[in-house]
This record gives structure tokens, sequence and C-alpha cells, in this order.
């Protein structure tokens, strides 16, 4: 489902932002769209498709345009802006904030806010963050690990195996990102990425042990905040009556939020060292985004031109 909003004061906090006005509602402030505008047309006074619901950049271009302005043009100019209701207007490179800008500002309640960074980069990890935080998502009962890269979700029944799979798989040198509940957001029409709720992030729970805690245990480089989902390795518990693809021709997928991942399903029975066949399955995942197909290439040698090559 999709999250409807982010407040401003999380802009603010996660990028540090300075407060030059603030408009005493920053904490109820919404933002509800994963974009942001440079309003160069509109200072000049062309609103046609302007999207009022968008924080507002002025960079060096916006800054110098102001500043060659009389200091009524300029009110003029940011009173227009300012009147279309926009939620936040960020300042870059630290430049100054006109006497004209703060009037406007408080005349109309609009919160002024400045950063040191470069207007292109700001806007661009201003952007990335809103994609992720207004992103589609779901919750899903599972565990996701990074190994040699790549973002591993492991889905299963309860009491399968997965955390004590996860457990070896860090041991081995691979890194944890989620156990039991994993919040999985669509940030692109491609991409879905994991992450632990922040009161569960890096436990593991250990059936007969308890809740372990990876990061004390194993140390920081055994830990991932988020990670994106590459693979999808769904584990059940072997069922002599089922017949399971031994050879691998065939191309299973797991849909996610309307995306469908690569998966494949592996039979748990007694003797079976799954945290080596799921490091075997990333490899193996890995090597064919690469162009190589081991069991088409057993085929070819098998059966020389087969369509199956």
């Amino acid at each position: 489902m999709p999250f409807s909003s982010v407040f401003l004061s999380e802009v603010v906090k996660a990028f540090n932002l300075e407060v030059v006005y603030d408009s005493e509602d920053i904490n109820e402030r919404r933002l509800l769209v994963a974009d942001c505008t440079r309003p160069g047309l509109q200072l000049a006074g062309y609103y046609e498709h302007f999207g009022p619901d968008r924080i507002q950049i002025i960079g060096n271009m916006e800054h110098a345009y102001l500043d060659h302005l009389e200091p009524e043009q300029r009110y003029e100019s940011v009173s227009a802006l300012f009147a279309k209701k926009i939620p936040a207007v960020v300042i870059t490179r630290d430049h100054k904030v006109h006497k004209e800008i703060l009037d406007a500002a408080k005349e109309y309640k609009t919160p002024i806010l400045r950063t040191n960074q470069a207007t292109s980069d700001f806007s661009a990890e201003l952007v990335k963050y809103l994609k992720m935080e207004l992103a589609p998502r779901v919750s899903m009962h599972g565990v996701l690990v990074e190994v040699y890269g790549e973002g591993i979700l492991i889905l299963g029944e309860s009491g399968v195996g997965k955390s004590e799979t996860a457990l070896e798989i860090v041991k081995r040198g691979n890194r944890l990102i989620a156990d039991d509940q994993i919040e999985i957001r669509k940030v692109s029409e491609t991409t879905l990425v994991g992450r632990a709720p922040e009161v569960i992030r890096h436990l593991i729970e250990i059936r007969g042990i308890g809740i372990l805690d990876v990061k004390e245990l194993y140390g920081v480089s055994s830990v991932k905040q988020q990670e994106a989902i590459d693979f999808v390795i769904n584990l059940e518990l072997w069922d002599e009556k089922k017949t399971y693809d031994r050879l691998g021709l065939s191309d299973e997928t797991t849909e996610i939020l309307g995306i469908k991942v690569p998966s494949v399903t592996i039979p748990v029975g007694p003797g079976r060292n799954l945290a080596i066949i799921v490091e075997a399955a990333a490899i193996n995942y890995r090597v064919k985004k690469m162009g190589y197909n081991a069991a088409q290439n057993l085929v070819s040698r098998v059966f020389p031109g087969s369509p199956l090559e």
C-alpha cells in the first residue's frame, strides 16, 4: 500500500537543514509528491503547469535573478510564488536570504530552509529520499540478506528454518538486512528495496536461544540498513509427492507489488546445508545475469541444436 506523506520536519532532520524562518507548523506540514522544483520561470511570472505541492529550491540562477530585481519587484515575484501555498522553500549554497523573501514567508506562513549543498546535489538527494519514503510498500514475513552483493529475500512458512539459515549466512561473511518482518518498498517500476522496521533492526530470533543482536555479535560489517531485492528463495518442507526442478531450466518468479522477481523454490530436508545452497543460488543468479546458464549449457552438450540452447 502507498505511504501517503512525509512530514517536512523529517526532511529537515534527514538533510540537517537550517530553519531560517519557522512557520511553526513544520511538524504538521506534509509532503505528498516525490519531486521538487526550481522556480525560475515562476519567479519571472510564468505559472502554467506549475506544481505547488512540491518543495521549491532556490539555487544560483534563481538567486542571481532575484538579486538583480528592485526590492519592490523582488517582493512581488516571491509573493506570487508563496501565494500558491507551497510547502517550503530551500535555499542552497548558503546564499543570503533576501529581506523580501522573509517578508513574504511571514505573510504566507511558508517555511524558509537553507543548506550549504550544491543545488543539483541537494535536488537529486531530496528526490531520492522522497521516492523512498513515499513509495508503495508492503510488509512481508521472511528474511532479507545480502549475499555477495545480491539482495536475497528468503520466504517460507514459520519454522522452516529461515532465521537459522540467515544466521549461518551472516557467519560466512554476508550481511543481514531484516529478520521476521520486512518493509518492502517499490521505488521504481523495476526496483524493490527492503529494510527492517526500526524496532527490530539488526535483531534475529533463533528458537531455543531467543533474540540475538547480530550487529553486537558479529560487528557492524555483518548488517546493512536496506538492500534492493534481486532474487527470492522460497523454502518449503520436502514433499515426497512433489516433483522438483532438478536442472533449473524453468524460469520461476515471485510477484511483489506488481514486480516479478526471479526466484527458486528449495525443498528443506534433513542434512541439507541451506546456507551453502542459498549462497550457491545467489552466485548462480549473478552468473545468469552475466549471460551464462549452466543448465542450458548442459542441454546443448547432450542435445546439440536443441531449441532450449
